[in-house]
């Protein structure tokens, strides 16, 4: 493409918004002209969906659910004025809680200050506020920590680093239904090891869960120190804006007034049905292309920030979990999805850039850009040069030799990283994937397939207990793999027996012995007597 060909569609094609401090630019996507015509009814189609979806139509069939993260940051366009005056009313609880945690006037056990925040959840419950507070990094009062997976290990790693510091450190659990199995798991862990501690850990707890959960209910009876809801109609992946993301932000003294303002801000942009003038119709435009509105090609995120390294992880989630379905809303078989993976800039040009410039044609990449290097003056690593200089000279040479190979990129701009900016990058992000999923005619709310890992992950819970209890009224005995599943009758799942064996006698847990075989299928298992 020559130059001035190329400078004609940068100018007609960016999006630029003072207000939002934000750009998009789209124009090395090779859509053709005549696009946006072509896609008129599909996006006016995707409009209405979204019109619909604030104004309080149920979203998630699957549990008869509204879906209204856009209200949190707009309360008076909940559909019912308790609605509104909830999320008000939560708002002033979480910034009245934070502050007297802040100033010392709530104390841990024994009276010290909080200075450490652990927060124990799974999902988006711990992905957003992680998100954010890396990207701003104002562990000004309280550092953070996070328990989000139910990896023995993981909770051994997080409770070294907080060992020395457990008579200073508050404990959000954050459950919706409060019987999310990794979320239970982390908070029994954690409990015991304030226990172990000579700590009471209700003196240090808060509950973030849905009104008369199992959470809410011991929270209530144990007397932890505060419990905030959880509102039903907050998705675990789109709640950052919600007590989820805004109770954490505000206890690390984040400005939560601002975040929630560039959000509000980029909703009212995006609810623009001109659509080059909506940056989130342009991008969910730009995605649809690229990936032939089937998932054809990845999406790359390269953020050229270190604070935003989180951001690929944070979006594989909002992405993967909303568009990927296996039938469309009329319940046909259309196997949907769009792939999400990345880390940074300019680290992975010393990465797997080497693919994407000459490797397989499967992807597409969105740099984000942010032109505030830093806020204070930088030296010079070279005349008149400094490392910010050379951070987005290599987000341009990527840029460009991608476009050279006639592979096709976005680049997202912010100003600076700032509450603001970040609300307003997550909204962006939020608003599109609804577009996307109207534009390719899936639920982006329910999310069936993980259901039905949580049922087969119960089914080997049972297994593993049926197989214990059998040993142990045979204590003394030893069987092979084929004599337990004879005996229990589950001959349809030897593999899930043998990995229950195998990974139960290896650890100290339950007490079984193994006494090796010939090969890895001929060990026997037994209770000593």
């Amino acid at each position: 493409m020559e130059l001035e060909k190329f400078w004609q569609r940068y100018k007609k094609y960016l999006y630029y918004n003072q207000e939002l401090g934000l750009t998009l630019d789209i124009s090395r996507v090779d859509f053709r002209e005549g696009y946006f015509s072509e896609m008129e009814e599909k996006i006016a189609k995707a409009y209405k969906a979204m019109e619909e979806l604030e104004a309080g139509a149920i979203a998630n069939p699957d549990e008869n659910r509204m879906v209204g993260h856009y209200w949190l940051r707009a309360p008076h366009l909940a559909p019912t004025k308790k609605i509104s005056q909830e999320i008000t009313g939560v708002i002033e609880r979480i910034q009245k809680f934070s502050d007297a945690i802040r100033q010392g006037k709530i104390l841990a056990q024994g009276g010290r200050p909080f200075q450490h925040l652990l927060i124990v959840g799974i999902g988006g419950s711990v992905l957003g506020p992680q998100l954010v507070s890396d990207a701003l990094n104002q562990h000004d009062k309280m550092q953070p920590h996070f328990l989000d997976n139910t990896d023995p290990a993981g909770f051994d790693r997080i409770f070294q680093k907080l060992e020395p510091h457990l008579n200073e450190t508050l404990v959000l659990v954050i459950s919706k239904s409060g019987g999310t199995k990794e979320t239970r798991n982390g908070m029994l862990e954690i409990k015991a090891f304030f226990k172990e501690n000579g700590l009471n850990f209700a003196k240090h707890a808060v509950a973030i869960t849905g009104e008369n959960s199992i959470l809410d209910r011991e929270a209530q009876r144990e007397e932890w120190l505060a419990r905030f809801p959880h509102f039903d109609w907050v998705g675990g992946r789109t709640s950052v804006t919600s007590v989820v993301g805004l109770l954490p932000l505000a206890l690390q003294g984040v400005n939560i007034e601002e975040f929630l303002e560039g959000a509000a801000l980029c909703d009212q942009v995006t609810r623009n049905t001109e659509t080059l003038k909506n940056p989130s119709a342009l991008l969910a435009l730009m995605w649809y292309f690229a990936s032939e509105g089937q998932g054809k090609k990845d999406m790359v995120i390269l953020p050229y920030k270190d604070q935003l390294q989180l951001l690929s992880k944070y979006l594989q989630q909002l992405v993967m979990e909303s568009l990927g379905k296996k039938r469309d809303i009329e319940g046909n078989l259309v196997q949907q999805g769009l792939t999400v993976y990345g880390n940074k800039g300019s680290t992975d040009q010393h990465a797997y850039v080497q693919q994407l410039l000459d490797g397989v044609d499967n992807f597409f990449v969105t740099f984000i850009q942010v032109l505030e290097d830093r806020p204070r003056k930088s030296i010079y690593v070279e005349d008149r040069v400094t490392s910010g200089d050379y951070l987005l000279a290599f987000l341009q040479g990527v840029k460009e030799a991608l476009t050279l190979r006639q592979r096709q990129s976005i680049t997202i701009g912010l100003e600076r990283l700032n509450p603001k900016s970040m609300g307003v990058l997550i909204a962006l992000y939020e608003r599109a994937v609804g577009f996307y999923a109207s534009l390719i005619n899936v639920n982006a709310y329910h999310q069936p397939a993980v259901e039905a890992c949580k049922k087969v992950a119960a089914r080997t819970i049972a297994i593993q207990q049926r197989i214990l209890e059998f040993l142990e009224e045979n204590r003394g005995r030893a069987f092979t793999l084929e004599e337990i599943v004879e005996q229990l009758k589950i001959k349809d799942n030897k593999e899930l027996v043998l990995t229950v064996l195998e990974h139960a006698a290896l650890n100290q847990d339950h007490g079984l012995v193994k006494i090796p075989g010939e090969n890895y299928f001929a060990s026997k298992y037994y209770f000593t007597e």
